[in-house]
């Protein structure tokens, strides 16, 4: 898919209004305490104010659930982000409304604009047409740099581009490029590697990527369902019990595509009541009142093995409860392969970046996705429509 992006346009002292994706988290004083999704929009924004847009941007932040909460306020992201470009970023306490079309018309060439967090207003994420024909009255031209909000039809990510020019952002632009050309393109051996909690979270990626890779290694509680599907004894650990028909049948597919499917032939394991030590067994004697809490070594070794042989990877979902430095090990191995071998390699969702920056591995993939939910649904196949509004017609 080919999008519009501001390279096309001519922003000087336009009033250019981008959707940002500044959902970040925040300590009990309001500061920033990860600024990776800032530092995300960088380009874009400093493309602009080089060219001297006047730059006004909006995000949501947190789930307000379209009230005023003054503990999600964007006070903490202006000052974080003023301190990343080295300027004043100037803030108003609304997205629409008088106070806000002040500011906007006090706005120099090179100057920054933050608006409150948009989904203070229910008509955000109602999509609702008057809401985002205010948003659209702010500016000239509407920039879309966020992501992992584009799965959302909310005013600010689709809405907005009924009334104004639409274009990319160099984020957007990049992970739509990114995503695209594993769906696409991807060089062979293509292995998938997939975690987390539960199988119901990724069956519609699942059977879009068993048509495209060559081999799916799974990790996490996913991993669990899985072997539980082929009859292996899983203890007490977490099981997606609905899907485990799916698990079955996908199994099945995949077999009849020719693509290998690999499970843990090893577990990390803990007392489900928390009270006693790791324990490593195979994938097929878990006792009862233990739980899998992370694939064992001989699994990452081999999956690592699997990775450093490929061509393509993408990565979604951690090995097990990474959060825990003796639950990491089997994440830690995944990440390091991906990251010092030659294989082109995608990675996508909150935890699995969580794990990149835990062992400083972030800056060694050849993409980090910032997508999360968008990855996912864009691996799925399916439109989204924050970028289909981008689209070259």
């Amino acid at each position: 898919m080919k999008l519009r992006t501001i390279r096309e346009i001519d922003v000087g002292e336009k009033r250019v209004l981008v959707r940002v994706d500044f959902n970040v988290p925040l300590d009990d004083q309001g500061n920033v305490t990860d600024d990776t999704r800032i530092k995300a929009a960088l380009p874009t924004v400093r493309y602009l104010l080089d060219r001297r847009a006047r730059v006004i941007l909006m995000s949501h932040l947190g789930r307000p659930k379209g009230k005023v909460v003054e503990g999600l306020r964007m006070t903490g992201v202006a000052k974080r982000l003023g301190e990343l470009l080295g300027q004043e970023v100037k803030r108003v306490d609304d997205c629409v409304g008088p106070e806000v079309e002040k500011a906007v018309q006090g706005l120099r060439p090179g100057g920054v604009l933050l608006l409150e967090n948009l989904r203070f207003h229910p008509e955000e994420e109602k999509n609702d047409p008057e809401f985002a024909r205010k948003l659209a009255s702010l500016a000239d031209i509407y920039v879309n740099d966020a992501f992992g909000t584009a799965h959302r039809a909310h005013a600010s990510t689709a809405g907005v581009a009924s009334f104004l020019p639409a274009f990319a952002g160099f984020l957007m632009e990049k992970e739509v490029k990114a995503l695209g050309s594993i769906l696409t393109d991807p060089a062979h051996p293509f292995v998938a590697v997939l975690g987390g909690a539960k199988v119901t979270d990724k069956i519609g990626v699942l059977n879009n990527l068993v048509e495209k890779v060559d081999t799916i290694l799974f990790g996490g509680g996913m991993a669990n369902t899985f072997l539980l599907a082929q009859g292996r004894d899983v203890g007490d650990s977490l099981v997606d019990r609905e899907h485990l028909d799916f698990a079955r049948e996908f199994m099945q597919k995949a077999r009849q595509r020719g693509v290998r499917v690999e499970l843990p032939e090893d577990l990390a394991i803990a007392p489900a009541d928390g009270n006693g030590s790791l324990r490593v067994v195979d994938s097929d004697a878990v006792p009862s009142g233990w739980r899998a809490l992370d694939i064992g070594p001989r699994t990452a070794e081999r999956y690592a093995g699997v990775i450093q042989r490929a061509k393509t990877a993408f990565w979604n979902g951690p090995m097990g409860v990474f959060e825990k430095d003796e639950f990491a090990r089997g994440s830690k191995a995944v990440a390091r392969a991906l990251a010092e071998s030659d294989v082109v390699s995608v990675v996508g969702g909150g935890d699995s970046l969580a794990v990149l920056e835990k062992f400083g591995l972030a800056d060694k993939v050849t993409h980090a996705s910032t997508g999360g939910g968008a990855s996912l649904e864009f691996l799925e196949g399916r439109e989204l429509p924050g970028v289909a509004v981008l689209a070259e017609k």
